[in-house]
């Protein structure tokens, strides 16, 4: 009785954030931090698991080509699993806004498509008003510039990537699109944020 106790309060501590900034390359890479590259193998405190895949659309099991097609509605996205104990989800949109444009519509530099849109998809009511609200202050400041055009909605269901696009990066660290695309992301992770990370 007592060690399913504990096995309950320590569930309690995970929640689980979805975003799309884009290619989901470079978010898994971000998030991973590189998962293991030049750039070390360095992941996020309190970050569990990232794992890229496709969410907010309606087709049932899509695949990498269907999504690239653009008319299934889903866009590449990843999955986080994270404690709040040691990460908050304010941290992990801080991390999202400042590794990608959020004011550019359905594209992210030459990835172009709503399958590329900037989105959050909440997986609780306090996700959406954290997600809402932070938006807000974001544009306030630049109410005179490019508004930010992030969706925010509910998570419907999220459907894994093929196992050749998990950590990519990592695999592929020489890859012409990681070297040229990721790796200014990755080290302006390693800048930004190196207090953040753990080895």
């Amino acid at each position: 009785m007592g060690s399913y106790v504990i096995i309950f309060v320590m569930a309690g501590k995970y929640e689980t954030a979805v975003f799309g900034g884009g290619c989901f390359w470079c978010t898994e890479a971000v998030f991973s931090a590189g998962g293991g590259s030049a750039f070390g193998r360095k992941t996020f405190k309190g970050v569990i698991s990232v794992t890229p895949g496709y969410a907010g659309g309606t087709v049932p099991n899509p695949s990498y080509e269907d999504v690239c097609g653009g008319k299934t509605g889903y866009a590449e996205v990843i999955r986080i699993e994270y404690d709040t104990s040691i990460i908050n989800f304010e941290t992990l949109l801080t991390v999202f806004f400042a590794t990608h444009d959020p004011t550019t519509l359905n594209r992210q530099g030459n990835d172009v498509g709503k399958q590329y849109r900037s989105v959050i998809l909440y997986t609780t009511e306090k996700q959406k008003e954290i997600a809402e609200k932070f938006i807000t202050n974001l544009n306030k400041p630049h109410q005179e510039g490019e508004p930010i055009v992030t969706e925010v909605k509910p998570l419907d269901k999220f459907f894994e990537a093929e196992d050749y696009h998990k950590d990519y990066y990592a695999k592929n660290p020489k890859q012409a699109y990681c070297q040229v695309v990721i790796n200014p992301k990755l080290q302006k992770v390693q800048e930004k944020f190196a207090e953040l990370l753990k080895e």
